[in-house]
């Protein structure tokens, strides 16, 4: 790969972004903000055809991809060994042999996300190799757990070893437009994260409309979210473009009245190679590129990594391996 398409693949030497202190509630810059649907849908329906990498560009955004991803795994049936197997995927997310050919140094994912039970294995798992364990919390998918609950939940998973805490908020506040409790409830989650960052999931398929995700995406960076997340993984709809555009641009807006910024994470239904590259796409032309960096922007995934992997081995090899010689655990 040459140096210009390099500098999209390894991080940036930057300071750390001074976290998000939140600010008043101010409800009349909510009630402001409205989405046009219609002009939204066709903003996003030229993603895919305009944005196009091929060869070593597309490489090295691919790669650039793994190293955003959160690593998840939020099954019923997990274990610790299958959370183990996981950690160790994403110490060595990329088989060595093709990153050698790529000539790249070793990379890993951005972060393991797990359920609070999962979080002693995984922090034994990653040791010494900075990679931070996310856990679901409050509730998680549904978050309608009592709330004093939702916020000792917390608390354990902090006190567990748990670096990024993921917590849902409760749609029916922004259902029934009651700005207030929502506000308030995201403060008290904030405030139970301490020195965690705190990843605020609206659950967007729940929301009912495009103009409640933008106006929940404000209260929540306005009560101090470090990342606002579309969706649990769980819901009928996921991540969409339509969905990403409106919280994108509320992070913009938020950025330029604040100075903060605020991280983006799509979850749920991402699972392409070439849908990473339509999100990247999106937030290099929407932030800029200050937010293609991992501690800004993850993709909450368990099956992306694997196909991933599988284009990076055709790109080396000129042929498709199958799906089955890239498990993620």
């Amino acid at each position: 790969m040459d140096s210009q398409t390099l500098q999209h693949t390894t991080p940036l030497a930057l300071a750390q972004e001074p976290r998000n202190p939140g600010m008043a509630l101010d409800l009349d810059w909510v009630a402001g903000v409205q989405a046009n649907t219609s002009a939204i849908e066709r903003r996003c329906a030229t993603l895919p055809a305009r944005r196009s990498v091929k060869k070593d560009h597309q490489a090295a955004w691919l790669l650039k991809a793994v190293t955003c991803i959160d690593l998840t795994t939020l099954s019923g049936d997990d274990t610790e060994e299958r959370v183990r197997r996981l950690c160790a995927k994403a110490r060595q997310p990329i088989r060595g042999d093709i990153l050698q050919t790529l000539e790249m140094p070793p990379i890993t994912t951005g972060a393991i996300c797990v359920y609070h039970e999962m979080i002693p294995a995984a922090v034994t798992a990653l040791e010494g190799t900075g990679i931070p364990v996310a856990a679901v919390s409050t509730g998680f998918p549904a978050g309608l757990s009592p709330f004093h609950l939702r916020v000792a939940e917390i608390e354990e998973s902090v006190k567990a070893g748990a670096k990024e805490i993921d917590i849902v908020i409760s749609r029916r506040h922004v259902l029934s437009g009651n700005w207030q409790a929502l506000y308030d409830e995201m403060k008290a989650f904030r405030a139970a994260c301490g020195e965690a960052h705190v990843k605020a999931i609206l659950a967007t398929g729940e929301l009912g409309s495009l103009r409640n995700v933008a106006r929940a995406s404000l209260i929540c960076m306005m009560a101090g979210a470090d990342f606002i997340k579309t969706s649990t993984g769980k819901e009928s709809v996921n991540a969409t473009l339509p969905v990403s555009l409106v919280m994108i641009r509320a992070i913009r807006d938020y950025y330029d009245r604040t100075g903060f910024r605020v991280g983006y994470k799509p979850a749920g239904g991402i699972s392409k190679a070439k849908d990473s590259l339509v999100y990247l796409s999106l937030i290099k032309e929407e932030l800029g590129d200050r937010w293609l960096q991992p501690d800004l922007f993850r993709f909450g995934a368990s099956s992306l990594l694997n196909d991933i992997e599988r284009q990076l081995e055709h790109h080396v090899t000129g042929a498709y391996s199958a799906s089955y010689r890239h498990p993620s655990a």
